[in-house]
């Protein structure tokens, strides 16, 4: 999928969203014209490479996050980092939430947030490497909630978004692949708690541990490898 190519049509619209949390984290500030800065990171997220962490992925979890918002201490600043927790996507690299962290760090002061905010961003970014948010971390727990609630999908969503993940690892044969799938889902049922929220925990955490205790069995019912991460 790419940025051209948004199924819901909604690009303009994703400029707006950027342009309203880039402007609100930075305090009113009206220059510089957020545009530019939407429009790289939209063409990031249209790289021919990616199947599931496309722009369909990027509004998905923008809407969660204002589904959220309320637990958040500052929820622009996690739409912020809801925009480049996977702004660089390599699925044949392990550091992406890195390089996509220093991405932030790199981008959002010329684009006239403090040094502060950015770093918070930044940080939001890596926590996405574990979904392991700490119990007092609000804008934590709202951007790692946000990300995860496709595993609560329903059949016909899971399954899709199950598929879009294997053919970004088209490149690895499929006994490897369901070895390292295998250990990534385990990684997530190991979590005390998948979701941190409260309405995470609520509406989202029951359905979630089921989908992936049902991907599980279904991909242990032959070997096991080395993992590729996949959520």
């Amino acid at each position: 999928m790419t940025a051209t190519a948004d199924p819901r049509g909604n690009l303009q619209d994703l400029r707006r969203r950027w342009a309203q949390a880039l402007v609100a984290a930075r305090g009113g500030a009206a220059e510089p014209d957020p545009t530019p800065y939407a429009d790289k990171l939209l063409a990031r997220w249209g790289e021919p490479q990616r199947r599931y962490h496309t722009v369909e992925h990027l509004v998905a979890v923008l809407d969660r996050v204002d589904t959220l918002a309320g637990h958040a201490e500052d929820a622009e600043l996690v739409r912020l980092a809801a925009w480049f927790h996977d702004a660089v996507y390599h699925p044949e690299r392990s550091e992406n939430e890195e390089r996509s962290a220093r991405l932030a760090e790199r981008a959002l002061p010329e684009a006239g947030v403090s040094p502060e905010a950015a770093a918070e961003v930044a940080r939001l970014v890596r926590l996405t490497v574990t979904h392991a948010a700490a119990e007092d971390d609000a804008n934590g727990a709202v951007l790692c909630d946000a990300d995860l609630a496709v595993l609560a999908s329903g059949p016909e969503e899971y399954a899709a978004y199950a598929a879009a993940v294997r053919e970004e690892y088209g490149f690895v044969p499929d006994d490897a692949f369901r070895a390292g799938r295998a250990a990534v889902l385990r990684q997530l049922l190991d979590l005390p708690q998948l979701f941190r929220t409260p309405y995470g925990r609520s509406c989202w955490e029951r359905p979630a541990r089921a989908n992936l205790t049902a991907e599980l069995a279904e991909l242990t019912k032959s070997g096991e490898g080395n993992p590729p991460r996949g959520e």
